[in-house]
């Protein structure tokens, strides 16, 4: 923990690709379901990516479409507190990054990072005011690009984006969707920015997660600096092996 004191607050993070509310190959819109098992991780923090803010066309599609942006009603009376990041704007709507919190949200910003035309990217940086400690935890939702070239770009902008905005003491989590199914990130974060993945520290190695009925590739990840992390967990058993492509990780956060 570079030397830290002792922890004094424990906190548990959730991160998922939502597939915009729906099943693999968009077959079934499964939102409500989904918002119950977010609701039973009892998570603190959730990082939520491909979440919708709006989509008009599958409004009036789907009689069970919420009123309201899709981060707002995973949210409700859980998570108080929560933050969009909106990436990608079509005809019909737009989807993005999100943070769900029980802490106060002090501040965020949402920095795009897309290379290109084709895939639109941000990382939403969020700074929470957790009970305790007189310190506030900075946080990190991401989804990066599909293409390698546009990943290592990614990747260093995210170092940046660390390096400019992040004290070197603050306690910090980056988690999300980072589509490295190479396991090239793990590397540069560490020489970028001092980040540890949770999973190599604590298993060996990046949890598999993609796709979630039967997980073979290493694409989400859970890191961090200036905390420990205890129990890392991937979710891919029911229900979660039906509710988006991708399986969730979790894991406890000492500060």
């Amino acid at each position: 923990m570079n030397g830290a004191a002792e922890p004094s607050l424990s906190f548990k993070v959730l991160t998922l690709n939502t597939h915009k509310g729906f099943t693999s190959f968009n077959r079934k819109f499964v939102l409500h379901e989904l918002r119950e098992a977010v609701r039973a991780t009892s998570a603190d923090v959730v990082f939520l990516q491909e979440v919708l803010g709006s989509h008009q066309k599958h409004s009036r599609r789907h009689k069970a479409w919420p009123p309201r942006p899709q981060y707002e009603f995973l949210a409700d009376s859980i998570w108080t507190e929560f933050a969009y990041g909106r990436n990608a704007v079509y005809p019909h709507g737009d989807h993005g990054n999100a943070i769900l919190s029980k802490f106060p949200i002090v501040r965020y910003e949402n920095c795009d990072v897309s290379v290109g035309r084709r895939e639109k990217r941000g990382l939403l940086h969020a700074v929470l005011k957790v009970p305790g400690p007189d310190v506030e935890v900075h946080v990190v939702c991401v989804h990066f690009a599909v293409f390698e070239s546009h990943r290592q770009k990614q990747l260093r902008m995210l170092c940046r984006l660390v390096r400019d905005r992040v004290p070197d003491s603050a306690p910090l989590v980056v988690a999300g969707d980072f589509n490295d199914w190479r396991v090239l990130a793990n590397g540069v974060l560490a020489r970028g920015c001092g980040l540890k993945e949770a999973f190599v520290e604590t298993h060996g190695r990046s949890a598999r997660t993609f796709h979630a009925r039967l997980p073979v590739f290493r694409l989400d990840r859970i890191y961090y600096r200036n905390v420990r992390i205890a129990d890392p967990a991937v979710h891919s058993v029911q229900p979660w092996s039906h509710l988006s492509d991708h399986a969730p990780l979790s894991a406890q956060v000492c500060v």
